[in-house]
């Protein structure tokens, strides 16, 4: 075991244990965290520094409010459904569109028809607190259902993939595309079972694949090769990741971002505590990344400087 655990270390690769004492602890002020756990106010930081994101059409802060739901939702044949301040995917419905027989009933990503008791059910949950990272009373917001970009039809099943970018510092250090599979409900959840493709930085372009922490070559739904998909608007990405760090101000950061066929990138959301499941999905580690970010580091510099720079310190 203790082998193991050195050899990984003199390969780079980033332990829980030191993610969580060297850079989560010492970077990441717990009073910084709401800006980022609680969705409502990342979309609203992010919307002040003029970054993309979803477009709101509700908040639910209650269960008295809960009833609103329909006229929220009157002109909007598709939507999103989420806690302000959930993780992991849990509690996300997501709506592709109403029911061709009646129309108080919606249809999910997943196929799935359901009436709008349940919705409101559920929306319910979701303001008692059932989904929140806490366990607290939470709020539900309604908001725009990304349409993902051509690119990625051949490697999704029927949900929207989405790219985790690593920030250090304000500095990309490593990026993945993660795609949603059957086994993970059409989520872009590694831990629900979809597949996540590491990204060469210097191009944009996905390399190796991962699937519950085991390389892959193809999807496990579709058959297409997971390798060589070229990221759309790769630059204004890597940028946008980088200014998350101006943003919330934490020292180690996830940013994740989907790209809409219209729209183009768009910021989802920004995570506290980035998993490290992306170090086997690009084949290095991420301690090496950050040691060199580390040596290279200027805090005069802008997140597109910051980000023009990764790309040439880490490309393939």
């Amino acid at each position: 075991m203790l082998d193991a655990a050195r050899k990984l270390h003199q390969a780079g690769v980033l332990g829980l244990n030191e993610r969580n004492s060297d850079f989560i602890m010492r970077l990441n002020p717990r009073r910084l965290y709401p800006r980022v756990d609680d969705k409502v106010l990342t979309k609203e930081l992010a919307l002040a520094a003029g970054m993309a994101v979803p477009d709101l059409y509700g908040i639910i802060r209650n269960q008295g409010e809960v009833r609103s739901f329909t006229a929220i939702v009157e002109n909007h044949e598709s939507f999103v459904i989420k806690p302000a301040q959930g993780s992991g995917g849990d509690g996300i419905f997501v709506i592709t569109g109403r029911s061709e027989r009646k129309r108080d009933s919606f249809r999910l990503s997943s196929g799935v028809v359901v009436s709008e008791d349940e919705i409101l059910y559920h929306l319910s949950n979701i303001v008692g607190g059932q989904y929140s990272l806490s366990g607290n009373p939470d709020k539900a917001l309604i908001e725009y259902c990304v349409q993902f970009d051509p690119v990625f039809t051949e490697v999704s099943y029927q949900g929207v993939p989405d790219i985790r970018v690593v920030v250090y510092r304000g500095y990309p250090a490593m990026a993945m595309v993660r795609l949603p599979t059957r086994a993970s409900d059409g989520k872009a959840n590694l831990h629900q079972g979809a597949v996540g493709a590491g990204i060469d930085m210097g191009t944009g372009i996905t390399t190796t694949g991962v699937l519950d922490n085991e390389i892959v070559d193809e999807h496990p739904d579709t058959g297409a090769l997971v390798a060589g998909l070229e990221i759309p608007q790769w630059d204004f990405i890597l940028a946008s990741s980088a200014r998350g760090f101006e943003v919330t101000g934490l020292g180690y950061l996830g940013v994740d971002m989907v790209i809409d066929r219209d729209r183009g990138p768009l910021i989802l959301e920004m995570n506290a505590r980035p998993g490290l499941s992306i170090q086997i999905a690009n084949r290095a580690g991420l301690a090496d990344r950050i040691a060199r970010i580390e040596a290279i580091y200027d805090d005069a510099a802008t997140p597109e400087k910051r980000a023009g720079v990764c790309r040439q310190e880490f490309k393939l």
